[in-house]
């Protein structure tokens, strides 16, 4: 452990998959369920069917190697989220329903190997707005600290009427949630170079903010609901001005948009995994110091790979600055005792 229990270091954004789970494709009996293909001791690749999506370690399943990780670099606790490729908000519900409840389930297990330092949030069906609010309770219920959701459900954004009823069910039972883009836009255009990861991945969660925002959805959701975006928010930060100068200059902007878009920085949070000292430095002065927490993407590459370093090395952010990032805001967010 690399702090006091008062200021403990919280990586509030790492993701896991099981080592191994039922065979969806047969369970279900419909094709290209994802699962984990063991190619040599230590290393995997990421299926979904017979299509290698990523290579990925041991980590991601591996709780004894995760903290080792964590040791390496002075992280006290790390709260763990699904891989996205298992969202299956493309199943049939009913499927989709069961496979969440196996993947939180066995979520909970890693975490069993130290639940001091080892926390979950759990994932979904998102396609069936009551059926994931009876999962996310369940869930809440059996340990996990909150729920992962994917930034949209198709074509429907996060200012969808069922969406903002799972948002209010989330606030109304204290469960924070994290949103992560993933079913990036235009995969066609963005095919080489990891683009949908470099463009389409800030793209994505702007689009969520400023589907909340722009819709008036922030009007009608409780100031109680404690919201994250992953990826400091994707380009939301960067490119507000440009927002706030249309909603000024545009009535359609306006129009169910009663304030400027930034006065609704205080209605959600941020991660700090945005990788350069001036992106991090511009993100904490549009959200404040108070609504940016540590999160690394870990353990996949384009991650922080010494997780917390960017904070801590920071050149002009103050020692109570770096606590309320480092772990403190995290704390706060997720009621960790």
């Amino acid at each position: 452990m690399s702090t006091t229990s008062n200021n403990p270091v919280v990586d509030m954004h790492s993701h896991f998959l099981p080592k191994q789970w039922p065979d969806l494709s047969t369970k279900f009996g419909t094709p290209n369920w994802p699962w984990l293909k063991h190619t040599e001791p230590g290393k995997a690749m990421i299926m979904k069917g017979e299509q290698e999506f990523r290579p990925v370690y041991e980590a991601l399943w591996n709780p004894a190697i995760r903290l080792e990780e964590m040791d390496r670099d002075g992280i006290d606790i790390q709260i763990m989220c699904a891989t996205p490729i298992i969202f299956n908000y493309e199943r049939q519900a009913n499927h989709a329903a069961e496979a969440a409840a196996i993947f939180n389930d066995l979520a909970l297990e890693i975490c069993n190997h130290n639940n001091q330092r080892l926390k979950a949030l759990c994932q979904v069906p998102l396609q069936d707005i009551d059926a994931s609010c009876r999962e996310v309770t369940r869930a809440k219920n059996n340990g996990h600290l909150g729920v992962q959701i994917g930034n949209h459900v198709g074509s429907k954004d996060l200012d969808d009427e069922g969406l903002i009823t799972f948002l209010q069910h989330c606030a109304s039972e204290n469960i924070p949630v994290l949103v992560h883009p993933w079913d990036m836009l235009e995969p066609e255009r963005m095919s080489k170079y990891m683009m949908q990861w470099l463009v389409a991945m800030p793209a994505e969660t702007q689009l969520s903010i400023l589907s909340l925002i722009l819709s008036g959805a922030f009007e009608r959701i409780s100031t109680d609901l404690k919201l994250c975006f992953a990826h400091g928010g994707g380009s939301f930060a960067f490119t507000l001005g440009r927002v706030d100068n249309a909603w000024k200059h545009r009535d359609i902007i306006r129009e169910d948009c009663p304030h400027p878009p930034s006065h609704y920085t205080d209605r959600f949070y941020v991660d700090s995994a945005v990788f350069s000292e001036s992106s991090l430095e511009l993100l904490v002065e549009v959200m404040s110091e108070d609504r940016v927490l540590l999160g690394s993407d870990s353990p996949f590459p384009l991650g922080e790979q010494r997780v917390g370093k960017l904070v801590r090395e920071h050149q002009t952010f103050t020692h109570e600055q770096k606590t309320k990032i480092l772990g403190n805001n995290a704390k706060q967010f997720f009621n960790i005792k």
